[in-house]
C-alpha cells in the first residue's frame, strides 16, 4: 500500500512554445500555457506559411523514417517497421511525429527531452544520446532512442530530433524484449541507458558500444540497428539545419509557436463539439506470472466541452505488481491519449498543443501510473497499455452515441513472438534472435465503420507491417505453415470488429524458442453500445502427429523440429447492436468468408441463402421476433464450403477455441470488462488525492494460471 506522500498528480504537460531557450511556462493544473484561458488560442498569423512549414517538417520526419526502414538490420525494423521518429522543440514539446506507432510518440518524447535537459544542460553540436530508461521518460527498455540536439552556429540549442527503435534483443536475461515474468528490473536484465552520451563531436564513444555488444546476443545485428537509428537522427538534424539556412531560425521559432497553438485550437474545437458527460470503465488483464488474479484497471473519463478539456483519472488503480506488466509514465500517458485521439476528429494534429487539452491524472507506484525503480516495465508498450487505451475510448462511446470505439484486439500472441535459437541451415551454426510479426489482432469497430483487419493493437495503431512469409523464412530457420482469417471471431455489432487470425509455424533443422506474452485468452475485448466482444485469443502446440496441446498464456516455449506453434489472435469488439446491421453487409461478410451463415442468422438475425444473398422475408420474420434465430440454422452446403476452410486442422483448432471460451464463460469469477456510466454532474470535482491502493476493484478471479484450452 502507498502513503499520502507517495501520491502525485501528473498531467499531460505543456511542452513549451518556442525555441532558442525560451518557451511558455507549464500550467500543471490545466495543461495549458499560462494566459491561454479556457478558450482557443489566438489566430494564426500566417496560415499559408504555417501550412507550408508544417509539410516541410513532415517531410523531415518522413526522411528520418525512410532512413530507418532502409538501413535497419533486424526484421523488427526493416520488415515490421517497429520504430518512430519525431521533432521536438528545444524545451521538449512534441512538434511533429509523422506516421509512427502512437505508443512511441504521444506522451513520452517530451519526458525524454526534459531528462536530456536535466542530465545534460550544456549541449553541443555533434552530441547524440542513447536513452531507453522507463524511469526517465522512455516507454520500455527494449525501445532504444537516440536524441540529437540541433544546435545553431552560435551554440544555441534550437530543436531536438528523436529516433526510437524497438530492438530484436536488449540484453534481457532470456532472449526476449518482452519479459512478462520479470519481478523487477534486475530479473529483467536489460541494459538501461538513462540519456547516456554515445557520440561527441560526431564520433562514437566506443566504450558504451562495447558494453552493448558484450551483453546483446547477436551483437552485429544490434550494431547495424544502432547505426540505422543514429543515421535517422542525423538525417533529421541535417535537414533542420538546412531548413534554417533557407528560412531563418526566427521563422522556425515562430512556426513552432503557431503550430502548437493551432493544435490546441483544433483540439479545443473538437472537444467543444462533444457531449458533456462522465463514465468510469473497467477491464481486467488475464492472469499472468506474478499476478495470478490478473490485473484489474479502471479509467474515469470526463468530457468538459465548455472548457474544451478532457479529464482522465487513472489514480484509482492497483499498486505496481511483481511482473513486467507495469506501465512506464510515458506508456500510461500515451495509452490514455491514444484512447482520446481515437475518439475525436482524426484531423486534429498530434502535438504538444493539442495535448494541452487533456488532463491525465497519475499516481506514483501505480500499475498504470508512474513506476519506481526497480519495478519492471518490460511489457509496458503492449498488454496493459492496450487495455488502458481501450477503456478510455470505450468510455467515450458510453458517454455518447456516435463517438468513441469498441476495444481493439490485444495480446502478444505466439504469432508475434520473439524467436531465437541456432540457425544450422547450410551446415552453419549462427545464433539468431528476432521478433516476428506473422499475425495481427482484430481492430475495433466504431460509429462509422467496421474494424481494421491489420490494426494489430491499440499502441501500434495499424502502423506496423505484417511480415512477409517468404522473408521470415529466409531470415530465420522456420516455416510458416498457415496464416488465414479466423471466421466468426469478430465482435458482432451494427459495425463489426475485425476477426482474429490463425497462424501456425515451426522450426527447420533444429529447435527454436518462442517467448510471447498474450492477453485476451480469458477476458475478451469488449464491444461498445450493445456490440459484442471479439473472440478470445488462444495458443497451442501441435505435435508431429497433429495433436493439439494448450499452452500457457505466457511463454517461453521450446518447439522441436516437426512441431508447430499455433496462434489464434483476438478479435476486435463490435459497435452497436448486431441485430441492426445492414443485412446486405451481413450477406457480403458470409460470401467473403468473414462469418458463417449460421452466425449471420443466430447473431445478426439475417438469413442468407445458398447463393450468399439475403432472404428478405425470412430475415424480416426473425428481426420482427416472429421466428427463432436458432431454428433451422444449418448453413447451405455451398455457402459453408465457400466461407470456412474445410480442413481437419481448422476444425480441431476452432473446436478447441470454442470449448475454451465456453469454459471461461462458465466461470462466474472471471469478469469481462464492465462499465459504470456515471449519472453525476459532469462538472463535479471528483479528483481523488489519496495515495492508497484503490478500493472497489473488480471481483478477483481464482488464483490459477490459465491454460486457454480449458479455462482456469
Amino acid at each position: 500500500m502507498t502513503t499520502a506522500e507517495d501520491s502525485t498528480e501528473t498531467t499531460v504537460r505543456n511542452g513549451g512554445g518556442h525555441n532558442g531557450g525560451g518557451g511558455g511556462s507549464a500550467n500543471t493544473s490545466s495543461g495549458r500555457r499560462d494566459g491561454g484561458g479556457t478558450g482557443a488560442p489566438g489566430g494564426v498569423r500566417d496560415g499559408a506559411r504555417l501550412a507550408v512549414l508544417a509539410h516541410r517538417f513532415e517531410a523531415i520526419v518522413r526522411r528520418m523514417s525512410n532512413t530507418l526502414a532502409r538501413s535497419g538490420r533486424s526484421g523488427v525494423l526493416n520488415t515490421a517497421r517497429d520504430f518512430s521518429c519525431c521533432v521536438l522543440t528545444a524545451d521538449g514539446g512534441v512538434l511533429m511525429t509523422g506516421q509512427s506507432p502512437p505508443i512511441h510518440v504521444m506522451g513520452g518524447p517530451d519526458l525524454q527531452a526534459r531528462s536530456l535537459l536535466e542530465f545534460h544542460p550544456e549541449l553541443r553540436a555533434g552530441d547524440a544520446f542513447l536513452h531507453n530508461s522507463p524511469y526517465h521518460g522512455n516507454t520500455h527498455a527494449a525501445d532504444h532512442s537516440i536524441l540529437v540536439p540541433v544546435v545553431d552556429d552560435a551554440g544555441v540549442h534550437r530543436f531536438t530530433v528523436l529516433a526510437k527503435a524497438h530492438q530484436a534483443d536488449c540484453g534481457n536475461s532470456v532472449p526476449t524484449t518482452y519479459m512478462a515474468s520479470a519481478r523487477d528490473v534486475y530479473e529483467e536484465g536489460a541494459l538501461i541507458f538513462p540519456v547516456v552520451r554515445v557520440q561527441e563531436d560526431y564520433a562514437d564513444r566506443a566504450d558504451i558500444l562495447r558494453m552493448c555488444e558484450m551483453r546483446i546476443r547477436v551483437p552485429h545485428q544490434w550494431r547495424g540497428d544502432y547505426l540505422a537509428v543514429l543515421g535517422s537522427a542525423r538525417i533529421g538534424e541535417r535537414a533542420l539545419l538546412r531548413l534554417a539556412e533557407e528560412v531563418g531560425w526566427d521563422t522556425l521559432d515562430s512556426f513552432a509557436r503557431d503550430w502548437l497553438d493551432y493544435g490546441e485550437s483544433r483540439m479545443a474545437a473538437a472537444v467543444s463539439g462533444l457531449p458533456a458527460g462522465e463514465a468510469t470503465v473497467t477491464t481486467r488483464h488475464d492472469p499472468f506470472p506474478g499476478v495470478p488474479n490478473g490485473v484489474p484497471i479502471r479509467a474515469r473519463v470526463r468530457i468538459e466541452p465548455g472548457d474544451g478539456m478532457i479529464d482522465i483519472d487513472l489514480r484509482d488503480n492497483p499498486d505496481c505488481v511483481p511482473s513486467g506488466l507495469n506501465l512506464s509514465e510515458a506508456a500510461s500517458r500515451t495509452a490514455a491519449l491514444i484512447g482520446v485521439f481515437n475518439s475525436i476528429d482524426h484531423t486534429v494534429p498530434h502535438n504538444q498543443g493539442s495535448f494541452r487539452r487533456v488532463r491525465v491524472h497519475l499516481r506514483e507506484n501505480c500499475v498504470v501510473g508512474v513506476p519506481r525503480h526497480p519495478v519492471s516495465c518490460s511489457v509496458a508498450t503492449t498488454n496493459l497499455a492496450n487495455r488502458l487505451g481501450n477503456i478510455v475510448q470505450r468510455a467515450f462511446a458510453e458517454i455518447g452515441d456516435g463517438i468513441g470505439m469498441a476495444e481493439v484486439g490485444t495480446g502478444m500472441s505466439p504469432s508475434e513472438a520473439v524467436v531465437s535459437g541456432v540457425d544450422r541451415r547450410g551446415g552453419g551454426a549462427e545464433p539468431f534472435v528476432n521478433q516476428i510479426f506473422t499475425g495481427t489482432n482484430g481492430g475495433a469497430a466504431g460509429p462509422l465503420g467496421d474494424g481494421w483487419l491489420t490494426m494489430d493493437d491499440l499502441g501500434s495503431g495499424g502502423t506496423l507491417l505484417l511480415d512477409s512469409v517468404e522473408i521470415d523464412e529466409l531470415k530465420q530457420p522456420l516455416v510458416i505453415h498457415e496464416r488465414r482469417l479466423a471466421p466468426d471471431s469478430e465482435g458482432a455489432g451494427h459495425h463489426r470488429g475485425a476477426p482474429g487470425l490463425h497462424v501456425e509455424y515451426g522450426p527447420v533443422d533444429g529447435a527454436l524458442e518462442a517467448v510471447y506474452a498474450n492477453d485476451g485468452s480469458v477476458n475478451p475485448m469488449s464491444g461498445a453500445r450493445g456490440g459484442l466482444a471479439g473472440e478470445r485469443s488462444a495458443q497451442y502446440l501441435r505435435d508431429s502427429a497433429g495433436g493439439l496441446t494448450a499452452l500457457d498464456i505466457c511463454g517461453p516455449v521450446r518447439v522441436e523440429e516437426g512441431e508447430r506453434l499455433v496462434a489464434r489472435t483476438s478479435g476486435g469488439g463490435g459497435y452497436g447492436e448486431p441485430g441492426t446491421r445492414d443485412p446486405r453487409a451481413v450477406a457480403r461478410d458470409v460470401r467473403e468468408g468473414w462469418i458463417s451463415a449460421e452466425r449471420a442468422r443466430r447473431i445478426y438475425r439475417v438469413v442468407v441463402d445458398g447463393r450468399g444473398e439475403v432472404d428478405p422475408a425470412a430475415t424480416a420474420r426473425i428481426r420482427a421476433g416472429n421466428a427463432e434465430p436458432d431454428a433451422d440454422t444449418a448453413p447451405d452446403t455451398a455457402t459453408a464450403t465457400a466461407t470456412a476452410p474445410d480442413t481437419a486442422t481448422a476444425t480441431a483448432v476452432d473446436a478447441a477455441v470454442r470449448a475454451a471460451a465456453t469454459a471461461a464463460d462458465a466461470g462466474t469469477a472471471v469478469r469481462a470488462a464492465g462499465t459504470d456510466t456515471a449519472a453525476r454532474d459532469p462538472d463535479a470535482d471528483t479528483d481523488r488525492d489519496g495515495g492508497s491502493a484503490p478500493a472497489g476493484e473488480p471481483e478477483p478471479v481464482p488464483e490459477a494460471h490459465p491454460g486457454p484450452g480449458g479455462g482456469l
